[in-house]
């Protein structure tokens, strides 16, 4: 039997399908519905002996790709972004040409298959995403209600619970009863999506307590975050998530740093260990003109006496006090001595 291959170009309402055999001769082209069932009887009455069938990243490609998988068709989902430089190179684009440029692609095995998702996985990104989009929408209405209330002088502060809300807007009311009828409908639309958020994130819950792997990674601890990193060790100062965390030391900060230990390797010592900020950025590209010194534009280098670095006290705090660099400059001129100004 004539090994064959296939394209699927997709659209909402019809299909485009190109069926070539492996000498690239096309054997039938022509479209039908967006179905996988139509599109299964399709393929296996024009294309018997079907080795490879392709089709396009889109909206409807885990439907079709599901549907025909489970009728037995051989078909391999590609990247869309890939197959767009394929099919920009012919000369007409149209649907039809996309279906025979994807035939071709399947015959000749140039592309890049894409991971499909199962259908409970799609299923648990919709209710993500709807819940998602329910607070989006309490917060617009709820920001949309305290908006319209200050039109009127009203303020509703700070309301942390649908009861605490209600209460300060019966008091509102008091004041302004005119215009209880004209919210009523924001109200109740607001607190009918704080009832659907309550049971999505049951919902929710429900399923992650059921899941064993979602399970475990909710008994793991928070994770360390490098917030910072000191430029005299060159290692990342890791600040721990919880109430005995202690916030890495900066200078002019108002807590009072951490004392170092006394049994600490010397290349962890700030004297010992040159800084990773310290070379970088220290010199600029010399702009020397006739009536320039060579290095007028120099930046002042740690190792200049100007630049002075406070040691270490012996309880190991590090603390550290550099000048401005133009006023550096100027305390060197200072020095040196400089002729009078007339």
């Amino acid at each position: 039997m004539v090994e064959v291959y296939a394209g699927l170009d997709v659209s909402d309402k019809a299909t485009h399908v190109c069926v070539l055999d492996g000498s690239g001769a096309v054997l039938w082209a022509g479209a039908c519905a967006t179905d996988p069932e139509v599109i299964a009887k399709t393929l296996k009455t024009r294309a018997p002996g079907l080795v490879r069938v392709v089709l396009e990243t889109g909206p409807l490609s885990a439907f079709l790709y599901h549907g025909l998988a489970e009728r037995a068709i051989p078909v391999i989902c590609i990247c869309a972004r890939h197959a767009k430089g394929v099919l920009s190179a012919r000369v007409n684009k149209s649907d039809p040409h996309d279906a025979e440029g994807l035939a071709q692609m399947a015959r000749t095995g140039w592309f890049k298959a894409v991971r499909i998702k199962q259908e409970a996985t799609h299923l648990d990104r919709a209710r993500l995403k709807i819940r998602e989009q329910l607070i989006a929408s309490r917060l617009a209405m709820a920001g949309q209600l305290r908006g319209l209330l200050k039109l009127f002088g009203l303020r509703l502060g700070k309301v942390t619970t649908p009861a605490k809300r209600r209460e300060r807007l019966a008091a509102l009311f008091v004041l302004k009863p005119e215009i209880e009828p004209v919210l009523a409908p924001l109200i109740e639309s607001l607190e009918a999506l704080e009832a659907q958020i309550r049971g999505a994130s049951r919902q929710l819950a429900a399923l992650a307590a059921a899941d064993p792997v979602t399970g475990r990674l909710m008994t793991t601890p928070k994770p360390a975050t490098p917030c910072c990193a000191l430029p005299s060790t060159r290692r990342p100062t890791i600040c721990w998530s919880g109430s005995s965390a202690r916030a890495p030391y900066r200078p002019g900060a108002r807590s009072s740093p951490k004392p170092r230990d006394p049994s600490a390797p010397a290349s962890l010592s700030p004297a010992s260990s040159p800084s990773c900020f310290t070379d970088c950025g220290n010199r600029k590209p010399s702009s020397a003109g006739p009536d320039r010194p060579p290095n007028h534009d120099r930046r002042p280098h740690r190792d200049d006496p100007a630049y002075t670095v406070a040691a270490i006290e012996p309880a190991g705090d590090i603390r550290t006090s550099r000048p401005h660099p133009r006023l550096t400059a100027i305390m060197r001129h200072d020095q040196q001595g400089s002729p009078a100004r007339s």
